[in-house]
């Protein structure tokens, strides 16, 4: 991208208005980059290119790999009250264009995430997010207020497709009554930005969206996986160590996408889109439809650097579309059908 601008390098205005018989000074163009920053809520961030939860570890295990401050943030992989060992192997199962995963939510606990790798974390220049779970309200507002004394990090991602323990074991995310409960509860106990990701296996993402939204949810993730099964015909088997998992990757985009465009239009507040992506048209795609940011996910197995790829070539293509501000492709979707 250029913007025309004309200087003479290390030399003042003075000086290139200078008389003829003074040294000529050639006049170059210097190209200025796009801007990729996006606001969701009050965080800003350098770019809308998020790691997102379950997919990246606690970040730094990609540190050797990934340069991490490129990234706009990353969610952390979701903190429960306590240690959780995750679901039976095995836990991944490859499928047409996506995966299945049945991971089982393990993670090493609220109090060993603060000790252990946010002082890691705080020495990058990225927003860390927080993924947070529980089987109970009171276990959700328990982690935060564990959180909320610690520094580095930047908002709270409330998983809400999570079991209730204490409405047997309905997920809070697949009713606006207990998604409102959770969310207020969570908002309340919070100084920092709390965004909410939404479960994509619910009647109306509309409804889940605003329930939310009324509760004091600041952003909203669209979406978690699809609940999905397959099956080994060899042994009769499932083909995860549970009978089910999440369906992830390419093959969910284009529901994703559709459920991106449908929250976007019940809220006021910004939406994360999260679903499918892997380049950089992908990304683009989110945007248009109303995303404000995006996360990737399962791009990063087949590819660690995925994240940083797909900010690259961000910045190249608004180079080559001279694209100004990738904020402006916000909402843009143009009505007319194709």
């Amino acid at each position: 991208m250029w913007r025309g601008a004309e200087i003479g390098p290390y030399f003042p205005q003075s000086a290139r208005v200078a008389s003829a018989r003074h040294a000529k000074i050639s006049l170059v163009t210097v190209p200025v980059a796009a801007d990729l920053s996006v606001n969701v809520g009050a965080l800003r961030l350098a770019n809308p290119i998020i790691a997102a939860s379950g997919t990246f570890g606690y970040g730094v295990e990609f540190a050797h790999l990934v340069d991490l401050s490129r990234l706009g943030g990353i969610v952390v992989k979701g903190i429960s009250l306590e240690p959780m060992a995750g679901a039976p192997a095995p836990r991944l199962c490859e499928t047409p264009s996506g995966m299945l995963n049945a991971v089982g939510l393990q993670n090493i606990g609220v109090r060993a995430f603060v000790a252990e790798k946010l002082p890691i974390l705080r020495s990058y220049r990225t927003a860390v997010i927080a993924n947070v779970f529980g089987c109970t309200v009171e276990e959700y507002v328990s982690v935060i207020r564990i959180l909320e004394d610690a520094e580095g990090l930047a908002a709270y991602e409330l998983n809400i497709s999570c079991p209730n323990t204490a409405h047997g074991g309905i997920q809070f995310g697949s009713d606006p009554q207990m998604v409102a409960e959770v969310v207020g509860a969570a908002r309340r106990a919070a100084k920092r930005p709390v965004w909410v990701k939404l479960s994509p296996n619910v009647t109306d993402i509309a409804a889940i969206a605003r329930a939310a939204e009324d509760a004091g949810a600041d952003a909203l993730t669209v979406a978690n996986t699809y609940q999905g099964m397959s099956i080994d015909t060899r042994t009769r088997k499932s083909r995860l160590g549970r009978i089910t998992g999440g369906l992830s990757g390419p093959a969910i985009r284009p529901i994703t996408l559709r459920l991106v465009y449908e929250a976007t239009r019940a809220v006021k507040i910004q939406v994360v889109g999260l679903g499918g992506i892997e380049r950089v048209e992908d990304v683009l795609e989110y945007l248009i439809v109303g995303a404000t940011a995006v996360q990737v996910g399962t791009a990063n197995f087949s590819d660690p650097a995925a994240c940083e790829k797909i900010i690259s070539g961000l910045e190249k293509d608004c180079h080559i579309a001279n694209i100004h501000r990738i904020s402006d492709l916000i909402g843009t979707m143009n009505p007319d059908r194709a």
